[in-house]
């Protein structure tokens, strides 16, 4: 670890000033600190058996070695699909609670229509112009920042954190939030299109009859089933993919199945 203050004190008898032994760590920047954790080769992956790419050490929050298409594998772009992956779910954790809390107040739109039929206060034109030009500075000032500290941040200030809340654990925390909220958003825009309705009409509709109203029932069940038997089978298709190549011993990074792994402690 690098040290770069000096403790300055007072002799007890001399009465002059000499620098003491004692050496305090000098604090890095935190903007331009992507994370404190160091490699973990021993975090909880994705999946029991999974085998991280070498790329994924778990020096990144949120890193559980799930990376199927290998996005990541390009070193400079790696802290690019980071910086991306919280912007996008950021949106969904500001999406989520307002398309609950649009219907749960019982607005007369759904969610989806809620903006375009609201009451506009200057021509749609004029929204826009108005839009575009906001988000385009804001915009071009997250990518400015992003290029000098890492982080995105918000306008001029980087990395920003107001309520002072920026610990490993908050981050952490943000990232597994973000994650689920992209989901959530997902789930409910597929919902909308199979049902046309919200997600809470839809899971007082599942609640009432579940046996009848569920994903397997609706139009798309036929394909939600394969998709499914799909996702059970793949484990096994790729153990005896790797079993009939023979890689004579040697590891490898691709997916080994929990269940037919025999190197995994359960």
């Amino acid at each position: 670890m690098s040290f770069s203050s000096l403790t300055v004190g007072q002799t007890s008898f001399l009465g002059t000033a000499v620098q003491s032994a004692h050496r305090t760590p000098a604090k890095a920047p935190r903007c331009f600190r992507i994370s404190a954790y160091g490699p973990r080769p021993d975090r909880p992956k994705w999946y029991p058996g999974a085998v991280p790419p070498p790329y994924l050490d778990g020096s990144m929050q949120g890193d559980y070695g799930f990376d199927p298409l290998r996005l990541g594998s390009n070193k400079e772009w790696l802290p690019w699909f980071k910086e991306a992956e919280l912007t996008n779910g950021r949106w969904a954790m500001t999406a989520v609670p307002g398309i609950l809390a649009i219907e749960a107040l019982g607005k007369a739109e759904p969610w989806w229509n809620a903006g375009a039929t609201a009451d506009k206060p200057i021509p749609l034109t004029w929204l826009w112009v108005i839009e575009i030009v906001t988000f385009g500075i804001i915009e071009y000032k997250r990518y400015q920042n992003f290029k000098k500290v890492g982080e995105s941040g918000f306008l001029n200030q980087a990395p920003f954190d107001p309520l002072g809340m920026r610990s490993e654990e908050m981050r952490e925390k943000e990232v597994k939030n973000a994650r689920l909220a992209m989901v959530a958003f997902l789930g409910f825009t597929s919902q909308t299109a199979i049902t046309g309705l919200g997600p809470l009409a839809a899971l007082r509709k599942h609640l009432d009859d579940p046996g009848h109203n569920n994903i397997f029932t609706s139009k798309v069940g036929f394909e939600v089933t394969l998709f499914t038997v799909a996702l059970s089978i793949l484990p096994f298709a790729i153990d005896a993919r790797k079993t009939i190549q023979d890689t004579d011993g040697k590891d490898d990074d691709e997916f080994a199945p929990l269940s037919l792994n025999k190197n995994v402690n359960l």
